[in-house]
């Protein structure tokens, strides 16, 4: 494992924070190429004379690859080293990149899309393990509350910037740039990501290895717990993502104006993760939580009871949901920097089980949207509630969770 450089030394902070800047980049690459083909999906069809189900399989292919190889990357990175790997990821998704830029067709573009997420997959869970290698702490948290920082930004400004650039040059110069991002990220990986010494191979077969290392995480009860809470939040999250539009909707809030109201939520998560970097250097993550969830569940109580009172405006739903973002700003970092650092050799296969499960349980959070009555925010509210309830119940039970 690397040691983080002696405090105080400038050389050293230097050293710390473009080693935390690289791994928060690593990390929002996968995001970045999530989103920034987005504007260009509703031309595709005319474009590659696709059907919608085909257009839309380029992002789920993505997402479905993009998940399910976390758990992969993970626990053989334990066993291989962050680094070999993470070029790995940096060189499929750049070589899928450039495909889809001369792709002719859907077939080729879907291809190339499920390419990007098996490449880029490496980037988010070996990134989250590098931080708990580099990190100690709450340099660990802060860090974390970096990565959601670029979490919640990267995704907004990829569209605009994946918008701009298919009306000026293209929709394959968004392929361009993410193949350029991911030779400029290659580089920079060489030169400044920890080298992480490999675990001592043996005779184990690494499927059976990987098996074992899944095992052991699942044995731990902190592990389990803190998992639960990361997913069932994530699974709030996204109810609101789904189910917001068709709230707004009802509401007369049309297609041009609903991503201003949505934002509100994502924003002040961004922010809640500054106040986050902030704070860790003080230590109490316990507390942090703690606060994050009681804003949380005091943002979605209050909208439900502003939709009981009969609000019936786009701001009196979105606008308590700033507590929200900002008790998931709290929330979030120091429960994953909880998940990976708990087994420190098992780092990879605990970010990669972290991963897919909030991946898992937000998306049924955002099928889940369906079950519920969508002309006002009670259903809905009531829906994310429970997911945050859910949140808490399993925090309540971590060990050392009371009088901290």
């Amino acid at each position: 494992m690397s040691v983080p450089p002696a405090p105080g030394s400038h050389a050293g902070a230097t050293s710390s924070r473009a080693r935390a800047t690289l791994l928060v980049a690593l990390i929002a690459y996968g995001l970045v190429t999530m989103t920034i083909c987005l504007p260009s999906m509703q031309e595709w069809g005319a474009i590659l004379a696709a059907s919608p189900g085909a257009v839309q399989l380029t992002f789920s292919a993505y997402v479905l690859a993009y998940g399910a190889l976390q758990l992969v990357y993970g626990p053989l990175s334990d066993r291989l080293g962050r680094r070999p790997l993470m070029l790995l990821g940096l060189a499929v998704a750049g070589v899928a990149s450039a495909a889809g830029a001369f792709a002719t067709g859907i077939e080729a573009l879907v291809a190339a899309r499920t390419l990007q997420g098996v490449g880029c997959a490496a980037c988010t869970v070996l990134g989250r393990a590098a931080i708990q290698d580099a990190f100690d702490g709450p340099a660990r948290t802060r860090v974390m509350a970096q990565v959601g920082m670029a979490m919640g930004l990267c995704p907004p400004l990829a569209t605009v910037i994946g918008g701009q650039l298919h009306a000026r040059i293209g929709w394959q110069a968004n392929f361009v740039l993410l193949t350029l991002l991911a030779v400029v990220l290659a580089f920079a990986t060489v030169r400044g990501l920890p080298a992480v010494a490999a675990r001592p191979r043996g005779d184990t077969h690494w499927l059976r290895e990987m098996g074992d290392a899944f095992a052991r995480l699942g044995r731990e009860r902190a592990f389990v717990l803190n998992v639960a809470v990361l997913g069932l939040s994530v699974g709030a999250f996204y109810a609101f993502l789904a189910g917001a539009p068709l709230v707004l909707k009802a509401y007369g809030v049309g297609p041009g104006e609903v991503g201003f109201y949505v934002m509100v939520a994502p924003l002040s998560y961004v922010f809640g993760n500054f106040l986050t970097s902030r704070l860790a250097r003080h230590g109490h993550d316990m507390r942090m939580r703690a606060v994050g969830q009681a804003l949380t569940l005091a943002g979605i109580v209050i909208m439900i009871v502003l939709a009981l009172l009969d609000v019936r405006t786009g701001f009196a739903f979105t606008g308590p949901l700033v507590l929200f973002g900002i008790g998931h700003g709290l929330l979030m970092p120091p429960t994953l920097a909880a998940t990976v650092g708990l087994m420190p050799a098992l780092a990879g296969a605990a970010a990669g089980i972290a991963g897919v499960s909030q991946q898992l349980v937000g998306a049924v959070g955002g099928y889940a949207v369906g079950w519920v009555p969508q002309d006002g925010p009670v259903g809905l509210g009531l829906l994310m509630a429970a997911f945050t309830l859910g949140a808490i119940a399993a925090q309540a039970m971590l060990p050392g969770a009371r009088g901290r």
